[in-house]
């Protein structure tokens, strides 16, 4: 059994930069995928120092005025002459400053008799007021968006801003869903006493679907090992096979050895956290298997722990891992055990308040909770007020 940092750690390293694959996508379809290169501008904003306010552009240092208007200046039409001393020019925001300005007077801070402009009592005036200058948003050559920086709307648009129409991304990742157990039946359907409804890749499916993810549901395979070498198999054009159930060490827990036999080469199995101890991870050829727990919490906070991150790497993030946050605790919390604990839990203005029952089959918990509560290993009692680690969840 390995900590859940090495655990983490050695995930990734089986998703070395050499299996991803590249494509050029339009900034209109690059939302929610990952920037694979530095992206510098190419050009520089604003340009030229522009208008921020509807108004008059003058010279700040003939604020004792009028000016003569000899012109109009707005957005996408600049202004071609030149004003000199006791001279303005309508201008609208976002217009270039004619030359020989460098102030612009609000429109209500004027008046207008004829051709002639005026300040009204008691406005007094600075140079640069209401201008944008010149490179004050960025300078061409300036880093705009990091490798590995998650593409958002708002860094799209400075992309956009900075000169770019498309982006280098990783081509689109297939995740391969195997759900296993006897007891399992397709969502909706009846059940007997001795079956359940398979709820796991329900979950997972909308969890780790995202911008450049294809998930594959490969449905439910019964613990037969013929069975699981078949469905395995039939996973092989996926980048990623991910196991639900059957990694355990119960007799009817046949995953593992099925992987094993189809030539797998298993990383790692155990972790030293709850819930999702029998967690395991591997390579079968180019293809990276992950093993998750087949309790419905457990395998939900695997898939963000593990499963998440990994495919967030392969698509070229540059911090996959979930970032903590810092919460006050509502609630006491007993001291932990030696295993990493994941507490579903709730946050409140009072604070973050753990959910009961904590049982790791028990999915009422998890439907109410919009945090799970970190507890290192062997962590002592935690008081109310306490501060505590949490992470959220979708």
């Amino acid at each position: 059994m390995i900590a859940l940092a090495e655990a983490q750690q050695r995930l990734i390293a089986l998703a070395p930069k050499a299996m991803r694959r590249t494509e050029t996508v339009s900034l209109v379809n690059a939302a929610g995928r990952y920037a694979l290169t530095p992206m510098h501008a190419t050009r520089t904003q604003p340009a030229t120092a522009l208008s921020a306010m509807d108004g008059y552009a003058i010279k700040a240092a003939d604020q004792a005025g009028p000016w003569t208007l000899i012109g109009v200046a707005a957005a996408g039409t600049a202004f071609s002459g030149v004003c000199n001393a006791n001279e303005t020019v309508r201008i609208f925001t976002g217009a270039p400053l004619p030359h020989g300005t460098d102030t612009v007077v609000m429109q209500e801070d004027t008046v207008h008799a004829a051709e002639q402009i005026s300040l009204r009592e008691g406005v007094s005036l600075r140079p640069q007021q209401h201008v944008r200058a010149r490179a004050s948003d960025f300078a061409e050559g300036v880093l705009l968006v990091a490798a590995g920086s998650l593409l958002t709307p708002a860094r799209l648009g400075l992309l956009a801003a900075g000169g770019y129409g498309s982006v280098a991304v990783a081509k689109p990742i297939r995740v391969a869903l195997l759900s296993t157990g006897d007891e399992l039946v397709p969502p909706g359907n009846a059940t007997a006493i001795d079956q359940i409804p398979a709820s796991n890749d329900v979950m997972l499916s909308a969890l780790l679907g995202c911008p450049g993810v294809i998930v594959e549901n490969l449905g439910i395979v019964r613990d037969e090992p013929d069975a699981l070498a078949s469905a395995i198999s039939r996973a092989q054009g996926a980048d990623i096979l991910i196991t639900l159930g059957g990694a355990s060490v119960g007799d009817h827990d046949l995953v593992r050895a099925a992987l094993i036999k189809a030539g797998a080469e298993i990383d790692f199995w155990k972790v030293a956290m709850r819930p999702g101890k029998p967690l395991m991870a591997g390579k079968l050829g180019a293809q990276i298997v992950l093993g998750l727990p087949g309790n419905p919490v457990s395998a939900y906070v695997t898939a963000l722990l593990f499963a998440r991150p990994l495919i967030a790497a392969l698509l070229g993030s540059g911090s996959p891992f979930p970032t903590p946050q810092c919460a006050r605790l509502g609630a006491p919390l007993e001291a932990n055990g030696p295993r990493t604990d994941h507490i579903r839990a709730y946050t409140t203005t009072e604070g973050v308040f753990p959910l009961v029952p904590n049982d790791s089959a028990a999915l009422s918990a998890l439907g109410r909770a919009d945090c799970l509560i970190v507890r290192q290993a062997n962590a002592p009692a935690a008081l109310q007020g306490q501060s505590v680690e949490i992470l959220p969840i979708a």
